[in-house]
């Protein structure tokens, strides 16, 4: 992962500073950087979503192509994750990047596991014969601190923004049984999103934890706790990360602010999502990509 150099009173500063619940951009323990969310931004895609969180830059592709139901869920669809790091930093270039991606993918995986996440009897056409597969790409531009509450928050706008194609199955005489496509590009499939839960990031900084940390910060937490919440405040899943350790008792004191932020940030995404679907075609797009 991508990190800075620091020295030992560049360090001191960002831990006192934490402690007296001031950090060097001015924000509290508890507070995220301002965000911009954009969904809609590729159009070759069946939904996508960017989001900038402070200096990290993510873009989220979803295509859904129809294939094969797994032996273990015949009635369901499924999603698939790819994560690419070409990132401007040079840690991340060829064999860091590739582990990297491999390490949030498989996160993702782990999040995405649990069973009321996404309705994926929804994406089932044709029990045992076929489905819809969404390939979930996601696109590291720029790494800036706190990458995996960024990629959660854009995997969750662009699933929002998915638009599945309505199918029929047609049998006939012979029972022989063709799929047929709506050509009409309103008549589609939403994803329900209220269960989707996004990553929290708590980052341990001398005695007291921190939530969307900097690059900086990331450099003075020797461990971080990942936590999957719901838009109920449900945990779903949580992930150690570094070297460091954490004592029972601050666990459970980053899970309760893990539940609180992570009740906010859904609400405040919600917001957003509903704002700009609102708009409809008239919202002007912004960034490299409008």
């Amino acid at each position: 992962m991508a990190s800075v150099v620091l020295s030992e009173a560049e360090k001191l500063y960002i831990v006192h500073g934490v402690q007296e619940d001031l950090r060097v951009d001015g924000r509290g323990c508890e507070d995220y950087r301002c965000a911009e969310v954009e969904t809609d931004v590729v159009s070759n895609t069946s939904g996508s979503a960017r989001v900038k969180l402070g200096e990290t830059d993510i873009l989220v592709g979803i295509k859904a192509e129809m294939g094969t139901p797994k032996l273990e869920k015949p009635d369901e669809g499924y999603l698939e994750f790819f994560v690419d790091c070409s990132s401007n930093s040079p840690e991340l270039e060829g064999r860091g990047g590739e582990e990297l991606g491999i390490d949030i993918a498989n996160t993702l995986y782990r999040v995405f596991s649990c069973e009321n996440s996404v309705d994926l009897k929804s994406l089932c056409i044709n029990p045992k014969e076929h489905c819809w597969v969404l390939y979930v790409d996601v696109l590291l531009l720029e790494c800036g601190g706190n990458i995996f509450d960024a990629i959660s928050i854009a995997v969750k706008a662009a699933l929002f923004n998915t638009r599945i194609p309505k199918v029929r199955v047609l049998e006939d005489e012979e029972g022989t049984k063709e799929i047929e496509l709506s050509d009409d590009p309103y008549d589609c499939i939403r994803l329900n999103v209220d269960e989707v839960p996004c990553i929290v990031t708590l980052s341990k900084i001398g005695y007291r934890h921190v939530v969307d940390a900097t690059l900086q910060e990331e450099a003075c937490s020797l461990a971080s706790l990942l936590i999957s919440v719901t838009s109920k405040g449900a945990i779903t899943s949580m992930k150690k990360v570094g070297k460091g350790s954490l004592d029972p008792e601050s666990i459970f004191e980053m899970m309760e602010t893990g539940q609180r932020v992570g009740k906010s940030l859904h609400i405040a995404l919600q917001k957003i999502l509903d704002e700009e679907e609102n708009l409809g075609t008239s919202r002007p797009k912004v960034g490299f990509l409008g």
